[in-house]
Formats: structure tokens, sequence, C-alpha cells
């Protein structure tokens, strides 16, 4: 079980998975979510998630036409998570969010067009310039890959 939750404590969550699989995105959209070069998401599938507390929404339009619902604390304003219309079965957490943050790092970067000039990627690890054609099916893969 992995266990998370927002900076003030209201919101609370737990992943029935053994572990998560992490991607840096370097679009726009990220960056202001973040206040940083990139943001880190980790694709759960939707039935492995359980949350406590109070979440606001805020949706958003995206680059492939979907809709992103972005779930954050009430309270505090802690992103939790965000889940696209085109892959509902999904939802991608913000692992910085996560109770233990010290086995996390990126194993894919998408959205590279948009990266900052000083972020140097590592050439072994699988980046994309916009992101995968197919999105839900590449995050599947993703999760699934060992």
């Amino acid at each position: 079980m992995i266990e998370g939750g927002c900076q003030c404590g209201a919101v609370r969550y737990r992943v029935s998975a053994a572990d998560l699989k992490v991607y840096a995105c370097h679009c726009r959209e990220c960056q202001r979510q973040s206040g940083s070069a990139f943001a880190l998401s980790a694709p759960v599938r939707s039935a492995d998630f359980a949350l406590t507390g109070d979440v606001g929404v805020w949706s958003r339009g995206t680059a492939s036409g979907a809709r992103t619902a972005c779930s954050f604390c009430a309270a505090c304003g802690t992103r939790i998570h965000h889940q696209s219309s085109a892959a509902p079965e999904w939802l991608t957490l913000k692992p910085g969010t996560l109770d233990d943050t010290s086995g996390l790092f990126a194993r894919a970067h998408i959205w590279t067009a948009h990266r900052q000039p000083w972020v140097i990627l590592d050439p072994a690890v699988e980046a994309f310039e916009t992101q995968p054609a197919d999105l839900p099916a590449w995050r599947r893969r993703f999760v699934e890959a060992g």
C-alpha cells in the first residue's frame, strides 16, 4: 500500500500498487502548475486509488482536445492528481504528495520540446518531444514495464 496526502493533512489517499512509475512532463501547463521546469506524474489505475478529504477540481483543455480534471486540496491547494476525459480509468498522481518520496525518479520525459534549456536529460531515459501519439496506451505500457 502506498500512501500520501496534501500539505495540510486534510486530504489523504492510498494506492493499492506495489510501486509507482514516474515520468516528467515539461509542457507549459505543467511548468505553471508546478512552478518549476517540469511536473512529475505517476499513472495509477482509478480502481487502485482511494481518497479521503475535501478536494476541489479545476478542468482544462489539453493539446489532444480532451479535458483534464485537476484535483487539489480544498483547504491548502496542494495538487493531488489529474484525470483525463480520454482515459477515465487512469489518473496521474502528483508523486511529490507521497509520504515517502525517496524512491522517485523519472523513467521517461514528455513534452521535451518545451523543456527549459538548462534541464539536461539522460539519453538512456525514454523521451518524447511532445507526447506519445496514444498517451493512454503508452501510460498502460509504461506502468506494466518492469
